[in-house]
């Protein structure tokens, strides 16, 4: 299964390929990068996006996990990489609404309107 770093919008065949990895769910595995408005997508485990960003030149604190349902066009802000206690993140669920908030913005903005 393919893992994409996405700069612009997604394609179909982009989200077909991306959602193989759990497709009973309907849904992809997503890391946001809030800070350069970077997503990636499309593995079993969300650290795997994260290591993809990493090398990419992300840094650790702008990246965070999230799923999104492309049925309902919606953005689940729960991940084991999200437990961050140095930056007060003490659950695998985000809690700050200006967090959630950055992380939606880019989630939509890259993948938002396309259907698989």
């Amino acid at each position: 299964m393919p893992i994409y770093l996405l700069h612009e919008k997604v394609t179909p065949d982009q989200l077909r390929e991306m959602l193989q990895a759990h497709s009973e769910l309907r849904m992809i595995k997503i890391v946001v990068d809030t800070r350069r408005g970077l997503v990636a997508g499309g593995s079993d485990m969300h650290f795997e996006c994260e290591q993809l960003l990493l090398e990419e030149g992300s840094e650790q604190d702008d990246l965070w996990g999230a799923n999104w349902y492309t049925d309902e066009q919606a953005v689940e802000f729960e991940s084991v990489i999200n437990l961050r206690p140095r930056l007060n993140q003490r659950s695998v669920i985000i809690q700050d609404p200006e967090l959630r908030r950055a992380i939606e913005k880019v989630a939509r903005q890259l993948l938002e309107g396309i259907r698989p």
